[in-house]
């Protein structure tokens, strides 16, 4: 199992969120991909959010006809595909039929439960929660009896669903396998299952969409340099939160920015704290990508002292790395956040405009 890393990063991300425990075999939390939208241009069409309705022969073999109700109601009922569902529950305890340990009962090595594998922190920190109680998980009542119960098929299969919609299904189903256990060779499985477990042997989400709405965000960017920015930071999706970090593997909200920025050749303050008044201030609605997005949140912050960031992809979109229990580095909208403070834009920045000309004698 592959755990995630908390630490200290714990402490600063209470926040907001659920609990993102990396586990394989585990679920996990958060990530999507919205339609993108540019300055002055319709949005990117890269969603193909159709259900599968049939089920193959194969597949109502393989299928217990109780686990597949489950899978189609719930898949139905949260907006996701059942066949995506029906697959992480055959690749992780083939629909409940599985003896390892924490299966029917307790937990295994992990602390991961039931047929779906929750992690117990995950589902809300103990196996059977009463949905009247105040829980910070994914703790679900599929049968209606008032409980969410981990080995419940009914409940963790509608947990699983509304996991995976939080993550960008049906839309980005691969992102959220990938968050949901964090290998692409995970992914990869689920993807072939579900495929094999529909009539059309499809899955109806092109494994390229993401790709291709990155690359016409890319392209829609205002200059080559705001370009490079952005195809450094698109990169970095589904990569953890950790208080500190500049990367390779891991960032905290400015950290990610501060690396996208130096990935273009540019230097920018690594701070949140010294990245608020580093840049000009911009007007909202006048924001554009490559553009800065404060948010007045985190310990010891302030409205005049923004202690959250964000990187501006497209109107109303920032890529943002937010807390350790907000999961992975995502785009998320910027629209609606009552924390939020202002725009910055690093670029008008005097000594940016200098490196800026630096690097242009430098290419000739």
């Amino acid at each position: 199992m592959n755990i995630s890393k908390t630490r200290l990063a714990l402490l600063i991300g209470l926040a907001g969120g659920l609990l993102l425990t990396l586990v394989i075999v585990s679920p996990m939390l958060l990530i999507s991909m919205p339609s993108f939208l540019s300055d002055g241009r319709t949005s990117v069409d890269c969603e193909d959010t159709a259900q599968v309705e049939e089920v193959s022969d194969s597949g109502a073999a393989d299928i217990p006809g109780s686990y597949l109700d489950l899978y189609k109601e719930h898949g139905e009922q949260i907006g996701v595909q059942w066949n995506i569902l029906a697959a992480v529950g055959k690749r992780e305890t083939n629909h409940g039929r599985s003896d390892l340990p924490g299966v029917k009962s307790g937990t295994n090595s992990a602390g991961a439960a039931g047929p779906m594998q929750f992690l117990i922190s995950t589902w809300g920190g103990k196996a059977r929660i009463p949905m009247s109680s105040t829980f910070n998980g994914y703790a679900s009542d599929g049968d209606g009896d008032g409980v969410g119960d981990v080995y419940n098929p009914a409940d963790a299969i509608l947990g699983a669903a509304k996991m995976l919609k939080r993550n960008g299904a049906p839309e980005n189903v691969r992102q959220a396998l990938f968050v949901y256990n964090r290998a692409w060779w995970y992914v990869d499985q689920v993807v072939e299952i579900a495929r094999k477990y529909a009539k059309s042997g499809d899955v109806q989400v092109p494994p390229q969409a993401e790709e291709e709405c990155d690359d016409s965000l890319v392209e829609a960017a205002p200059s080559d340099i705001v370009a490079k920015i952005l195809q450094y930071a698109l990169a970095q999706r589904g990569k953890p939160y950790l208080w500190g970090g500049t990367g390779p593997d891991s960032f905290d909200c400015s950290g990610v920015i501060f690396a996208a920025y130096r990935a273009a050749g540019l230097s920018i303050p690594r701070t949140t704290f010294g990245q608020w008044p580093f840049g000009v201030k911009i007007l909202e609605g006048q924001e554009q990508p490559g553009d800065l997005v404060f948010f007045n949140a985190g310990p010891g912050t302030s409205p005049g002292n923004p202690g959250h960031v964000g990187l501006v992809v497209s109107k109303g979109e920032m890529l943002e790395a937010r807390c350790t229990l907000c999961g992975p580095i995502k785009v998320t909208s910027y629209e609606g956040r009552d924390s939020r403070v202002g725009f910055t834009r690093p670029l008008q920045n005097p000594d940016v405009l200098d490196q800026l000309k630096r690097l242009d004698n430098s290419s000739l």
